[in-house]
C-alpha cells in the first residue's frame, strides 16, 4: 500500500524544515506559526490557519471547541508544538483533532528541538 500522501508531506516537512532553518529552534509556537503560514503560502501549498473543529456528542454538538494549527491539502493536520520532546500526550492530542475532523493523517511538527527537525506522521 502507498504511503497517505506522501508527495504532501514531503512538501509539508521540507516547508517545516526550512521555517527551523531560518528561524532555529525553541521561539514561540505563534512565531513558528505564522513563519509557516508565510512558507506555505510562498510555496504554493493550500492551507486553512486555525480551522475550527467542532465536537459532537450523539449528533449534537458540544459548547467545547478546538482549533487545529493548520489544515493542508483540505486532509493534512499540522499540529505545531515547542518542547523539549515529543511525548505521547501531543500525539494522543493530534489522534483527537484526527478523530473529531474525521481525517486520517497528521503531522505532529516540534520547533522546539535542535536541529533536525524533530516530527512525527500519525495515521488515524
Amino acid at each position: 500500500m502507498d504511503i497517505l500522501f506522501k508527495d504532501e508531506c514531503y512538501r509539508l516537512i521540507g516547508a517545516a524544515i526550512e521555517v527551523q532553518r531560518e528561524l532555529g529552534h525553541g521561539l514561540s509556537e505563534p512565531i513558528y506559526q505564522e513563519a509557516l503560514e508565510r512558507e506555505l503560502n510562498s510555496q504554493g501549498i493550500p492551507f486553512v490557519a486555525q480551522p475550527l473543529l467542532k465536537v459532537f456528542y450523539k449528533g449534537e454538538p458540544l459548547k467545547k471547541e478546538y482549533y487545529a494549527d493548520i489544515i493542508a491539502y483540505e486532509k493534512i493536520i499540522l499540529e505545531l508544538k515547542v518542547l523539549p520532546k515529543l511525548t505521547s500526550k501531543e500525539e494522543s492530542q493530534l489522534l483527537n483533532y484526527l478523530k473529531i475532523s474525521k481525517l486520517r493523517l497528521g503531522l505532529l511538527i516540534n520547533f522546539g528541538s535542535p536541529a533536525p527537525l524533530e516530527w512525527k506522521r500519525i495515521v488515524s
